[in-house]
Formats: C-alpha cells, structure tokens, sequence
C-alpha cells in the first residue's frame, strides 16, 4: 500500500515538520511494516511552468517527425516573449496547455536544462511528459496537455504537486484495513495520539424502494450491497490533476473519471466498488453462484470458465461481474467518443454503482483458482469493513455529481443479512499476563477504544470488535493490540531456564556435524527450495519404475513448474552450480543437507482439518499417517579446480574421487564404515560411479551414490564439463553407526607397516579385493590404503595391480616381523581364495 504523505495530513493533524521518515518510524513502532519512504521530487528545481501553444512547425528531412513550436509561457522567462522549443511529440496542438521546463531547471534524476541547438534549430527549454517529470504512466506515452483552465506561467510543481513523499506500506494479511488511506490515517493518529477525520463519516441517505433493483440469492457470500445511480454525466469530463496525481502517487494508473473515482473512493476507504454503465444492464441485478462450467468475460477481455463456488454478479443476461475481483466486459464504462463530423461526444452517460461485502473465503479462492489477482480481491481476502459500503457509495455519487456533473437519484438500494456486532469477553489483567507487565485496567481499556472497541466492565471486560477488524477475533488478539500500542519495544526481556540434559538429538547432532565436516573440506553450504518440476528426472536419465519419480504434488504450489516436492537434493544443487558457473565462478563445491519427500507405493491423500475448532486426535492422526516419508539426504557437487594452481604446485581439477571423500567424511562423523564398491545409476556415469554402503541389521544396504555425472546428464542440465556429485541417506548412514560415538583407539605401542601388491583379473573391483583383506588380516590391521594401481605389459592383458598399505598394531605389545608376516600372509591367502588375487611377482 502506498500512501502519500500530502494526502494522509487531510486526516490527521501530524505535526508539521514531521518528515515521511519520521512518520514510517511511527507506524513501525505500531506494528506496521514500513518498507521504503520515497522522495518524489528529490532534486527538482524550477523554473517549470504551464505554457500555451501558439504555433507548430513541422521540420523535415529527419528520420523521426521533429516540431518546432513557440510557447507562450507568461513572464516566467522574464522577458514575455514566446519560447522556441524543439519537440518530437506527437498528442498536442496549437492552444494546448502545456507543461514547459525552462533553462536553468533540473529534472528528478539531476537532467539540467539548457538552451542547446538540435535539429538545425535551438531549443530554449522542453515541452514534458509525465515520465520526464517522474509522475508515472497516465495511459498516454506522451506530452502532458492540461485542462485550459490553468492560466500561463502558473508554477507547475505546485499544480502537479510534484514535491511528495510515499510510504511504501507491505500490509500483512490480519491488517487489511490498512489497505486504505482510512486505516493507516487511523494508525498514526493513535501513534502520535492526535484526533482521527475519519472520512467515511458521512450523511447517507436511508434505504428506500426507489433504487435500483438488487437481488440476493446467497447471504452467505454476500451480506451486505449498495446500489446507488448518477444519471447525467459528461462523457467528456477528464479527472482533475489532483485526483490523478493521487491515483498516481499511490502506485495507480488513471483511466476514466468514473473508473478514477472508483479507484479514488477505494484508496480512501478501503472499500472496492464497480461502476456500470446502466444502459447495458438488462433488469435487476442478482448476486449467485456460478453455475458449473459457465463462461464470462472479464474487463481484460479475457473469456473465463466458472466454477460452482465463485460467487457472480448477474442481470437477466446472465453475469456481468465476478464479485470482489473484476467486472464484466459487457456492462463496462464506455469511453467518450467525439463525432469527427458534428462534434457531438457520446459515452456512458448513467452509471449504477456497486458497494457490497463479500465472503472473504469465497473471494480469495475464486481469485486463486482463475490467476485473477486485482486490488478489490486484495482487500476483500485480508477483510473489508461491512459499514463502509454506503458511505463509500454516497461519497462515489457526491465525487461523479461534483467532476462529472451528475445528477443523484433520490433512490437508495441497500441489502443487509442479519447480523450482529462481535464480541469478545476478557479479564482486565489479561495482556499483563501475555506481556509479562503492568499494564493496568485504565491503559487496556484507552488502548482498545484507540483500536475503536467499546468496552464494558470492571474486572470482567466486555469488548465489542470494530466492523473493520475481522482478525480480533479472541482474548490474545485483544492483548496483542495493547501489547504493540504500547510498544514492543518496552517488554522485558527475560531468558528461559533451559532444563539441565536436554539439548540437541543425537540426529541433530550428526546433521550439525556433517555440515562442519562438509564445510571444513571446503564446501560451501547452498540452501535450495524444496520444489522441483517432474521434467527434471527426465534431464536426470532416471529410469521409468525408479522410486524417485514417485512424487507428492501440493495442490496450491509456488510455482507450475515446480509443482511436486523433491525427492533427491540434486536438482537445486546443480541448478546453484550451473547459476554460479554462468556468472563467472568456475571452481565450484557446494553442498545441502536437507529433507527429501519420499511418497512410496501408495502415497496419502492429506484431509482438509476444521478451522473452527481444535482438531481431533484421529484427525491429526489421519493427517500424519497420509504424510510421505522424509528423510534428511546430505549431497555436494564439484566442478572446476579442487586445488588451485600457483608457486606450491600445478593444481589439480575435482574428480569422482572427491566425491567419494566426501561421503567417507562424512561416515567418520557417523561413525560408521562405508563400503565404496562400483555401481551404475541414474545421473552417474556408468564408469565413473561407486554405489555408498553401509551394514544395517546384519545386511549390506545402498545408500547412496558419488561419482561423475554423464554427459548426457551434463548437456541437459546445462553444467560444466566433468561435473562430479555424490548423494546419501544421512539418516540411514547414522542408523548403521549407532547413537554413541567410539573413539579411535590409541595405542602406545610401534606400528608395523606391510606392503602387498595383488594381481587381479580387471573387471574385479578394488572394494572386493580390499574387504578380503580386511577379513583376512584380522584384528591386529589397524588401517588399509590402496595406493597404486597399475596396467600393462607386465601384469599382462586383462590384469591390473593393486598395491596396498596394511598398518598392523597391537593394543598391549610390540609386534613382531613373525606376527605382521604372518597377518599379511593370512590377508593374501583369503583375497587370492575371495578374488583370484595372486602376489606381484611371485
């Protein structure tokens, strides 16, 4: 909501050296969110006049059309004579009001004007536009042209009111009153505790059976609705500069007078209304609900399938308007249209105008539903005062008899549904007991008649909620009110006793150390959305059956290409990596951790749970049981140099093989052995990917894999050449290393080291072989390390040697050559028994 701060001082009386910014400072410390104060006008200094048009010159011989004009602009350029300018516009003519720049201005964004030759001719000045003068669009590109009543050399910033300032207002949605000059006037005057003009207090006439016919055949979705009809207006009636600067300035576009009042009226009271044009109304109008499939045309001209809930304004021809978000095409106000060969202007001439209370509910689903966000459903879904129709209509029929020479008809139609005031009961001390402090019966009860509650009791409170605060709706919403009146600044502040052994989980542990450990290993953490599109598995090269393309849906998502929750974490990060590629950083390694949405076989269907009460135990265990299994997954990608080049060394580029450290990191932490054998899936190159193992109940089960990515994958995706990822179950990895911890043994006693290097057929992975010794060696190996693989002539064809590192160490005495010897040899035996491996030169 923007709101200008020359039009909020018509309600209250701020004082008069108050600045936008200290106003914003108010209306923060009221709760409001005040995001940015604007200066309009920063920088500009006159002379800018209104000029008239004497004469227009069209110079030829240029690629565009060029006018040389004379203005007269009065005795502004001292001397009285007409100014010679040079303009390329277009929408003006001879004897045109006219708004002139002079030289010796500068125009907002510091544009000086001189005196400058251009076009074989010199230009004294400029004729303006709206956008050169930084007043927004007013819907024609183009030079302003002004009303002829302005008199020569009038001082246009005065008359455009170009010296303002904005307070860009982010209203949330339990404050929607405040989307109107009325409720954010109501908000300061309570900040600076001055009195409040509230401008919808206004004489309107009573109901009577002389206006215009109106049917309701759902109460329920509306409550209340005005019509009132201006007959006689001027077609050719414009909107006058203060009312379109308004418009403007609060971030509106001018259109129509009868459309701009509309506009006007709304920002003012925060009622949205509808102007018809009553010749194309057949009969009396109704309000219903659509029927199922039923077709309409909307004021953008766009032709819209209704649904049984949308609530729908309708005469004898069917509907004209879909209720508190948009009109109809068919009943629109029609432009004036002047006939070129008599001069006679035609246009709306009667209107009906509309002021009614919709079901807040109805309207926000039916604007959902149709993409059709407008300013009337903004205000309607966050709650519309029921008691401003009428005043919001009497005050749009006093603006159209006043700009547009109107005539009021002495018929007044006015639907009201039974209904009573809310009322909430509290106990006085209540909000002391929220807050924590003294407030006392006296503070609480001036505060909520501020808000405008009438409040009845002593130690027992009665409070009846004003029509235009739907949100207070209970006791805490009461003692929020005084609480943030009273400033949330003077709570104190205490610190909760945190119990003694209670902390972290030891899940929340492990993820808070995989991410350490991540970090330290020089990943950056990257935290993606959890949405994703189905098209990316495709980009992925999952399998058809593969559990991962068994998504859960949202039925209202962000996006509608990314409408499913994820179920791997590779998406987002490799959307990060290609980002940061494409913007210059090409040594890349990132990293997530985060949950995954796993619907299996037969996803739930969720139910929709009460609003108007507490839930039921079985509910929310009906709820829960229909939830997908969420797992947290730890994943990095790398692309790029690993290690940088420089005097130390020439670098290297990352590989697979730091994909898979990092999963063997990260089973440090969990502390857990991970088994890396050869593997294929999915996005991974069938070479170059190792399936991540762990022992589960006595089982070996995958879960995950690392490796680099294929090059189809790297194509589709857009990624760097050589990109490298890995991806695992981090819940699963914790489940296989148990709650505690072990630390490592440490023992005081001499290592003996014991080289080995096995031939082996090459389709035989190193995993195998490895593991054989582990077993083999039994429990004096300390640590195992393949350091050297080796092909060719002599190992002979189809071989490779593997050369191992086997670390032996016992717990209570130094070893001797006899015992390594004979541990090594007992590995070398049971590899050759598991793999075939023979030793190296044996």
């Amino acid at each position: 909501m923007r709101v200008p701060l020359s039009w909020l001082r018509e309600y209250v009386d701020l004082p008069a050296g108050a600045t936008g910014r200290d106003v914003a400072a108010k209306l923060v410390d009221a709760g409001l969110e005040v995001e940015t104060v604007e200066q309009l006008g920063g920088g500009l200094k006159g002379p800018l006049v209104v000029g008239q048009v004497l004469t227009i010159e069209e110079l030829e011989g240029f690629r565009k059309p060029i006018r040389f004009c004379t203005v007269d602009v009065g005795q502004a350029n001292g001397t009285g004579e007409p100014q010679e300018i040079v303009c390329g516009a277009r929408n003006f003519s001879v004897g045109d009001k006219v708004v002139v720049v002079l030289p010796g201005a500068v125009l907002p964004g510091d544009f000086a004007i001189a005196s400058r030759k251009t076009y074989g001719r010199t230009s004294h000045g400029m004729i303006c536009s709206g956008d050169e003068l930084g007043m927004g669009d007013d819907g024609t590109h183009g030079i302003i042209v002004l009303p002829p009543e302005h008199e020569v050399g009038t001082d246009a910033i005065e008359l455009l009111q170009l010296v303002d300032e904005v307070l860009d207002i982010d209203i949330t949605p339990d404050r929607g009153y405040c989307m109107s000059l009325r409720g954010v006037a109501r908000e300061a005057a309570t900040a600076y505790g001055l009195p409040l003009r509230d401008p919808a207090l206004l004489d309107v006439p009573v109901p009577n059976a002389y206006g215009y016919p109106v049917k309701v055949d759902d109460p329920a979705g509306c409550d209340r609705f005005t019509a009132r009809t201006v007959t006689g207006l001027d077609p050719d009636a414009r909107s006058p500069i203060w009312l379109t600067r308004r418009l403007q300035k609060a971030g509106m576009r001018p259109i129509s007078l009868a459309v701009d009042i509309t506009n006007y009226v709304m920002l003012e009271l925060g009622q949205p209304l509808h102007a018809y044009d009553r010749s194309r109304i057949d009969g009396a109008i109704g309000v219903r609900r659509a029927e199922q499939g039923e077709k309409f045309t909307t004021l953008d001209g766009v032709k819209r399938t209704l649904d049984a809930e949308d609530l729908v304004i309708t005469d004898n021809s069917g509907p004209i308007g879909l209720a508190g978000v948009m009109g109809g095409a068919n009943t629109e106000i029609a432009d004036s249209v002047t006939d070129p060969e008599t001069g006679a202007v035609t246009g709306t001439r009667d209107v009906v105008i509309e002021a009614a209370h919709f079901d807040s509910v109805s309207i926000s689903r039916t604007a959902r539903r149709l993409k059709l966000s407008s300013e009337a459903s903004k205000r309607f879904e966050r709650g519309v005062d029921p008691l401003a129709a009428a005043a919001a209509a009497q005050r749009t029929v006093d603006l159209l008899v006043l700009l547009a020479g109107g005539t009021a008809e002495a018929g007044v139609t006015e639907f009201l549904a039974p209904g009573a005031p809310r009322t909430i009961a509290m106990r006085a001390d209540h909000p002391d007991r929220v807050a924590g402090m003294d407030y006392g019966r006296e503070t609480v009860v001036r505060r909520l008649q501020e808000v405008g509650c009438d409040v009845y009791g002593q130690d027992e409170l009665v409070v009846t909620v004003p029509s235009w605060r739907p949100d207070l709706a209970a006791p805490n919403d009461l003692a929020e009110e005084i609480i943030r009146l009273e400033g949330y600044g003077n709570l104190p502040s205490t610190l909760p006793q945190v119990p003694s052994g209670r902390g972290l989980t030891p899940r929340q542990q492990l993820h808070r150390r995989a991410g350490r450990a991540l970090a330290g290993a020089g990943y950056v953490e990257a935290l993606s959305y959890p949405f994703i599109g189905e098209g990316v598995f495709d980009q992925l090269q999952l399998p058809a059956q593969d559990a991962a393309r068994q998504v859960v849906k949202l039925v209202n998502p962000i996006s509608d290409e990314e409408p499913a929750l994820r179920t791997t974490l590779l998406p987002g990060l490799l959307g990060a990596l290609r980002r940061n590629d494409s913007r210059g950083s090409h040594d890349l390694a990132l990293f997530e951790t985060g949950s995954v949405f796993l619907a299996g076989p037969k996803p739930g269907v969720a139910v929709r749970l009460p609003v108007d009460r507490r839930p039921t135990d079985e509910e929310i265990g009906t709820l829960n049981a229909a939830l997908p299994a969420q797992p947290r997954y730890a994943a990095v990608v790398l692309a790029g140099a690993r290690e940088q080049a420089g005097w130390w060394g020439k670098g290297r580029p990352a590989d697979w093989a730091d994909a898979v450290q990092a999963a063997r990191a990260l089973a440090v932490e969990a502390g857990t052995e991970l088994i890396v054998r050869q593997g294929q899936y999915g996005p991974w190159h069938p070479g170059r990917c190792a399936e991540l193992v762990v022992t589960l109940d006595g089982a070996p089960q995958v879960i995950g894999h690392a490796g680099e990515l294929h090059p189809r994958v790297v194509k589709a995706m857009g990624l760097p050449a050589r990109t490298s990822a890995m991806e695992l179950d981090l819940d699963r990895l914790a489940a296989a290393g148990g709650e505690a911890l072990q630390a490592p043994r440490i023992s005081s006693f001499p290592v003996a080291t014991q080289d080995v290097a096995l031939i082996v057929d090459a389709s035989v992975p190193a995993s195998d072989v490895e593991a054989a010794l582990r077993t083999g060696a039994g429990e004096l190996l300390e640590s195992l390390r393949l350091f050297d693989v080796f092909t060719g002539e002599q190992v002979g064809e189809g071989k490779k040697s593997l050369a191992y590192a086997l670390r032996f160490r016992a717990a209570d005495r130094t070893l001797t050559a006899e015992e390594s010897t004979a541990a090594r040899d007992a590995a070398v035996a049971l590899a050759g028994e598991r793999t075939g491996a023979v030793l190296r030169g044996a």
